[in-house]
């Protein structure tokens, strides 16, 4: 369902925008830096979702762009059968930004899509956006071209949030098969939180307007459908679920704009709380982002901070598009992996069984640690110890972040220096160096973290918790 936060640079203690936010479904999750590639004339990509998906369609191939950007990216496992891996988002070395959030359709626009639907699906679309896009306007227009060219396979709705240092764009797709889509500017003042995406009043009687894009039809299909006639164009209303803001986005959206107020304004802090807070993250959420939408002096050192699962049990750490890999810690482990449960790390009735019984994880990333696994253990013993825990582990957390954010800038302004005497290798490998350390140390806290709280509960005699499990207060 995964949820976004988008904060204008109007608004920010540094003078530049941001986007963040998490990716939520249930299965495994890992990080990944995709290489830049060139592609032969002719070559093709897979895309849509097969008869397994919850809205069943046809996976069908569409032409490859001849070179794609490398990208940061989040992959994971499993959502309402959408072949993986799939993707919610991350950030581009051209400094596109994306996150994807459901965003449902109305029930009738649901029930007129093809069970033989085609054309890319939500995560399709974010990665080939990583891939292609420049800006934030150009992910809209590629999007829509896409749509228009192929189609889209839905499963009932969705939105993404594309954003750049310059503006950003939330687009909501709508089901039907229909081609439906809409998309409205977010500009420096604004504050805009996605759980579902949302766009409310659209001004169709300016096709021009610079702040909203749409397909063709985007009207005159409510006007065929009898959902709309004249005046007002309510998108959440004609198209959408017809609830208008949610009680969560409400509150995150008020309480930034509060913040934004101060004379401080909203730093990295505010937007770590934002992705982090109890009231809005659990064991939903897969994993946390947070882009920092700037202009750096070489491609390579743009960058985001990243926790391995919903930023309530564990700590951001940077990672840089120019580095060259991630610890094996935080790469796919067969934790919570679909398929993997049938699966061996052992060749011996790979002959005669096939390759389906040998595990599609790396043996060497499985011999390591995995984040998401130890993350979660802490998301659990935090739950099970309540509030006071709970507020304990983020001072925690906190004050760690506040350290590594002033380290991380040193080692940008060193790297950036050595960007501009032509030494991009050794800038690269010095972030890479950053990099990996932090997000390893963060792990070891994580883990020491745990061991100390499960010591404390059993001693209490809190361990193992109830049959029913305990969980944050959350709004959604």
């Amino acid at each position: 369902m995964s949820y976004a936060i988008y904060i204008g640079k109007n608004h920010s203690a540094t003078g530049h925008a941001w986007l963040g936010g998490y990716g939520d479904e249930p299965s495994s999750h890992w990080l990944e830096i995709v290489p830049a590639a060139e592609h032969p004339a002719g070559s093709l990509i897979k895309v849509g979702v097969g008869p397994d998906a919850a809205m069943p369609g046809v996976r069908t191939e569409i032409p490859q762009v001849a070179t794609t950007h490398r990208h940061i990216r989040v992959s994971y496992s499993y959502f309402l059968g959408v072949p993986a891996p799939i993707t919610n988002g991350g950030l581009n070395a051209a400094g596109v930004a994306v996150r994807d959030i459901w965003s449902s359709s109305r029930a009738e626009l649901k029930e007129m899509t093809p069970a033989d639907q085609t054309g890319p699906n939500y995560s399709d679309l974010a990665r080939i956006v990583l891939e292609r896009a420049n800006t934030a306007r150009q992910a809209v227009e590629i999007v829509a071209d896409l749509i228009a060219t192929y189609g889209e396979s839905t499963y009932g709705g969705n939105s993404h949030i594309f954003a750049d240092a310059d503006e950003a764009w939330v687009m909501i797709q709508f089901a039907g098969g229909k081609g439906l889509w809409v998309a409205e500017r977010l500009g420096p003042d604004a504050i805009r939180a996605s759980r579902p995406g949302y766009v409310f009043e659209v001004p169709v009687a300016e096709p021009e307007h610079p702040d909203f894009m749409w397909s063709p039809n985007f009207v005159s299909m409510a006007t065929e459908m009898g959902w709309y006639s004249s005046g007002l164009f309510d998108a959440n209303a004609i198209y959408g679920d017809g609830k208008g803001r949610w009680h969560g986005i409400k509150w995150i959206e008020d309480e930034m704009t509060r913040r934004a107020a101060l004379p401080e304004k909203i730093g990295l802090a505010d937007v770590i709380w934002a992705v982090r807070t109890p009231k809005l993250t659990g064991d939903t959420a897969g994993y946390g982002q947070v882009v920092p939408l700037v202009t750096p002096v070489a491609d390579a050192l743009r960058m985001l901070w990243h926790a391995p699962v919903g930023a309530v049990a564990a700590p951001f750490a940077p990672v840089f598009v120019g580095q060259a890999d991630v610890p094996a810690e935080f790469a796919a482990h067969r934790y919570l992996t679909v398929g993997e449960s049938h699966r061996f790390m052992d060749m011996r009735k790979a002959l005669s069984q096939g390759m389906d019984t040998v595990s599609g994880v790396v043996q060497g990333v499985e011999a390591a640690r995995s984040a998401v696994y130890e993350c979660k253990r802490l998301m659990y013993l935090m739950q099970i110890a309540g509030d006071k825990t709970l507020a304990r582990m983020m001072r925690v957390f906190e004050k760690r972040e506040a350290a590594l954010v002033d380290k991380t800038r040193q080692m940008i302004g060193i790297a950036s220096a050595l960007a501009g005497m032509d030494r991009l290798d050794d800038a690269c490998a010095l972030l890479n160096y950053l990099s990996n350390t932090e997000l390893n140390a963060g792990l070891d806290l994580v883990m020491a973290l745990s061991s100390g709280l499960a010591a404390e509960l059993s001693a209490g005699g809190d361990l193992p918790g109830g049959a029913v499990p305990v969980a944050f207060d959350q709004f959604w």
